[in-house]
Order: structure tokens, then C-alpha cells, then sequence
């Protein structure tokens, strides 16, 4: 398959672009190379006769349809985003900007190719979301992929608005599309802006290790390279106008995370103190949504597909990779933002 991959120089899309690359399927890698962006994460497969890459903002239609036209690709994975609740916070516009607008140029550029093509069934548009559009949960249920959006944050309420508009592409225009809702993602890779990369960054350089409120909101974790996996086999098997959501089978309190991710530390490279010494609480980001939770049933029975990394293999699998991979997170350390407090909502416009 001919995949156009969006965001594969982010974190998720990377993961998608070497393991679709390694299925041997032929992937176009079109990216923006914004701050979070980093052509390091896709070296691995960057020499492959089945990879290119496409510096393009998917704010630029024009330049999108020149990219449709040159590669004719069979898929499209929709991944490139704005997606740090924070920045969201601090500046919303570049988030409405990016994944509204932008998604809607992915959508008419698609639908102009796919048309141009002849309406082939074949033809997917695979659009990755978020379980962050769905809201806030209390202590007991469970997303699931008819669970009423209720989005609380900037980037959440982006991301729900770019999926009315693949829903509406797909209704409207029978563009033949697919769509994935996932949980926290946590892996090789994650740009050092999001809890646990601050968590082991912080923790090895003796920092304070942020924790907001108490720690008690909860989250369900998946593994980046588990994602990718379902991601693929969405694209391939799933059904037109089918929606997916993706967990990872692992709800923890944020504290208990922060906690066992210092727990790994102290094992792998110990010191005098426990890195759990360094935890410090700290004012809440406006909004904070409790908890998160995925009902991950549809994509099990339907695809066959379920998580096959624990929190606890893959927390450990995160931090001997940041251990060995300095050179890769140091220098993102100098890029905008990063390493300071985001999502005061001071000053915000």
C-alpha cells in the first residue's frame, strides 16, 4: 500500500512511518518539521527506496495538491497536529489553525485525488484522534466510540472539530474514510514536553519533577509502538465510516506513574536518594479533565487487535531508550517551551 503519512517526523506518526515501512509499504512522509517535529525519529528507515519525505505545512493546500498529484497515494493517515494541552492554553488560534483548518485541506485535497482517481473503494482516509475530545470521566466508566464529545480544552475542542469534518466529508462527499479516538500515548521518541519524558529528563538532571494538583488524575497508557500497530491495521482492515478507539488496557494515577517511572530510575541508574524525592506538586493546569478511560472492545472484536505491552514493560522499554538515547532528547531541550511551565492561561490570547 501507498501510504501519505501526516506528522511522521511527531512522535505517534514517526512510530507509524517506520513500522508501515517495515511492513513494506511504500510511505510518503509529509511534515511541517515544527518544534516538536524531528527527522532523527524516521533515520532508521530514511535510506528505504519505500520512503520519501514532503516538507509541507498542511496549512498550504496548494502545496498539498501537488503532493497528491506527484505521489498518488492508496491511504491517507491523518496524524499531523497540534496536540500539547498547554501551548493549546497559552495560544489556541495555532491550534484551530493546524487541525481544523489544516484537516480541512487534507480532506479536500483527498477527495479532489480520490476523485481524480475514480472513486477506487480501496481508497482510505484515516483520520487520528483523540480521547480527549469525549471529555472528562468520573471514577467509574468508560469511553466508548458513541460516548458524546465534550471537549474542555483548546486542543481537545480542536481535535473535535476536525472529526465532524472527516465525519462530514465522509456523509457529504462518500469520501471512504476511518477513524481512530486513542489514550495517552508514552514511548521512544516523545518529545521532551509531555509527563513522562519531563519525568526521566528531570529526574536524571536533578530537577523538581512536576506533578499537578495531586497527581490524581488517571489516564489509560498505551504504548507508542502498540498504537502504530493498530493504527495499520485500522487503515488496512477497517470499516468505511467506522470509528476506533485504541487503549492501552492501562489506567494509573498520574502519581503512581511519576512513581514508578522513578522506581525504574532508581534501578537502572541509582544515586544516594530516591529520584521520588524530587517530586514536587505543583498548580494545576486550568481545566485538568479527571480521568480518561477507553473501551477498546470494537478494534478487539473487530480487528483482532489488542495491547501487547504492559505500563510496567513499556515504562521500563521508555526509560533504558532515554538512558541510552541522549543525544537525541538533548538538543530538543533548546527549543521554544520546552523545559518551562506552559498552561497558566496568563496572558493568553
Amino acid at each position: 500500500m501507498r501510504i501519505l503519512v501526516t506528522g511522521g517526523a511527531g512522535f505517534i506518526g514517526s512510530a507509524v512511518v517506520r513500522r508501515a515501512v517495515a511492513q513494506g509499504h511504500e510511505v510518503i512522509n509529509l511534515d511541517a518539521l515544527t518544534y516538536a517535529a524531528c527527522l532523527d525519529n524516521v533515520a532508521e528507515v530514511a535510506q528505504s527506496p519505500n520512503y520519501r519525505f514532503e516538507h509541507v505545512d498542511i496549512r498550504d493546500r496548494a502545496a498539498l495538491e501537488r503532493v497528491f498529484r506527484d505521489h498518488k497515494p492508496e491511504a491517507v493517515m491523518h496524524l499531523a497536529a497540534e496536540s500539547h494541552v498547554d501551548r493549546s492554553i497559552d495560544g489556541p488560534a495555532e491550534f484551530v489553525e493546524t487541525n481544523v483548518t489544516g484537516t480541512c485541506n487534507m480532506l479536500e485535497a483527498a477527495r479532489g485525488h480520490w476523485e481524480r482517481q475514480g472513486r477506487p473503494e480501496g481508497f482510505r482516509f484515516h483520520h487520528i484522534s483523540t480521547d480527549e475530545v469525549f471529555g472528562s470521566l468520573g471514577d467509574e466508566g468508560l469511553f466508548t466510540e458513541d460516548t458524546p464529545y465534550d471537549p474542555r480544552s483548546p486542543y481537545s475542542a480542536s481535535k473535535a472539530a476536525s472529526d465532524h469534518l472527516v465525519r462530514a466529508w465522509h456523509e457529504t462527499y462518500g469520501l471512504p474514510i476511518v477513524m481512530t479516538n486513542c489514550s495517552n500515548n508514552y514511548g521512544p521518541y516523545h518529545f521532551p514536553e509531555k509527563l513522562v519524558p519531563v519525568v526521566i529528563i528531570n529526574a536524571l538532571e536533578g530537577r523538581e519533577i512536576p506533578v499537578y494538583g495531586a497527581g490524581a488524575n488517571v489516564r489509560d497508557w498505551l504504548y507508542v509502538e502498540d498504537h502504530a500497530e493498530a493504527l495499520l491495521q485500522v487503515v488496512q482492515k477497517g470499516a468505511v465510516g467506522r470509528s476506533y478507539n485504541i487503549g492501552g488496557e492501562g489506567e494509573r494515577r498520574n502519581i503512581d506513574l511519576v512513581r514508578h517511572i522513578c522506581a525504574v530510575l532508581d534501578d537502572r541508574r541509582p544515586k544516594d536518594t530516591s529520584y521520588a524525592e524530587q517530586i514536587t506538586f505543583v498548580a494545576d493546569r486550568p481545566g485538568h479533565d479527571h480521568r480518561y478511560a477507553i473501551d477498546a472492545r470494537r478494534i478487539r472484536d473487530e480487528l483482532g487487535w489488542r495491547p501487547s505491552v504492559t505500563v510496567e514493560e513499556g515504562i521500563a522499554r521508555t526509560v533504558d531508550w532515554y538512558l541510552a538515547n541522549e543525544a537525541w532528547w538533548r538538543p530538543l531541550m533548546a527549543r521554544q517551551g520546552v523545559g518551562t511551565r506552559l498552561g497558566r492561561a496568563e496572558g493568553a490570547a
